[in-house]
């Protein structure tokens, strides 16, 4: 199941990263097709368990049949409070891949690709409301100007968002291939990256993948016992910016803290990987996907 639903992207070096311990508590938030968390188990013993994130619902078809395995069917976001309701207060290790599962852009109907026609939906969780065509009917100008130009690095990010509200008022942008349509003048350069870079603006925004990012790292300096190891793999230039951010100092408001103290505050982190680590020239060839990625990795002092 697992290969045809995503191929793990840094398998080996992700793993590694983490520096097992056999009866130790890990968390991989980003379940998916199951990859990375097969891996992490195949080192733990017994006593060892994995916590396994996913807000996917179809992510539950991939999980294994081991009852070191406790499967939390929410968003990563949520990572402190949902241990905590399973009286863990500390663990040994935690990763993330923030790539979009092979499954999502491969199933029509959830809206991620370009290659179907299907609603403009995007919803990574499909209990939340808000869709990709709910964005599109309801964000002003300067909202999906400003998505666009943020989200997706969009260079006529401003023309396109124009262009957007000029055509809902002639009709609703309900599908992908309406939403095409709709936007035909705005295009430019290759038709297939320019799309791509549009979708992938819409998809963080559906889904506050970059907010849902940020608090999952604020709470990792509590979470990880002393030792422990975070590693995250990203996808583009934005998250790995946020990641790399966090990593250097471990907070987001570092002046703040400056100002208020007086003083910097220590980083509880120690940067294991002091450029990301990328993957080789065999794993590009068998996934593209791969091409992409970079892997960071820091420990909790």
């Amino acid at each position: 199941m697992e290969n045809t639903y995503h191929i793990p992207v840094l398998l080996n070096e992700s793993v590694e990263a983490l520096n097992i311990k056999p009866d130790g508590v890990y968390v991989d938030c980003t379940f998916g097709g199951g990859g990375h968390s097969r891996a992490i188990l195949k080192q733990l013993n017994g006593s060892g368990r994995l916590f396994a994130f996913d807000q996917d619902n179809d992510a539950k078809m991939n999980l294994p049949d081991d009852e070191r395995v406790i499967f939390v069917p929410q968003n990563f976001r949520h990572l402190q409070r949902f241990l905590r309701l399973h009286k863990v207060m500390k663990v040994d290790g935690i990763l993330a891949d923030l790539g979009v599962s092979s499954h999502q852009f491969d199933e029509a109907e959830r809206g991620f690709s370009t290659r179907f026609d299907a609603a403009m939906d995007m919803r990574m969780d499909q209990r939340q409301t808000l869709t990709a065509a709910d964005i599109l009917k309801t964000f002003s100008e300067s909202q999906l100007h400003k998505m666009f130009e943020q989200y997706g690095e969009v260079t006529n990010s401003k023309t396109l968002a124009k262009i957007i509200k000029e055509q809902r008022a002639i009709g609703a942008i309900k599908t992908i291939n309406d939403f095409k349509q709709a936007v035909q003048a705005a295009v430019k350069g290759n038709p297939q990256k320019y799309f791509a870079q549009v979708f992938q603006a819409l998809r963080i925004q559906v889904n506050d993948e970059f907010g849902a990012l940020r608090e999952l790292l604020q709470q990792t300096p509590s979470v990880l016992n002393p030792g422990g190891r975070l590693a995250i793999i990203t996808f583009h230039s934005l998250e790995d910016r946020i990641v790399k951010t966090f990593f250097k100092s471990g907070t987001f408001s570092e002046t703040e803290a400056d100002e208020l103290y007086g003083g910097k505050i220590e980083n509880p982190f120690t940067i294991i990987t002091k450029k990301p680590l990328v993957a080789t020239a065999e794993e590009m060839k068998r996934n593209s996907r791969s091409r992409s990625a970079k892997l960071r990795v820091v420990e909790k002092k």
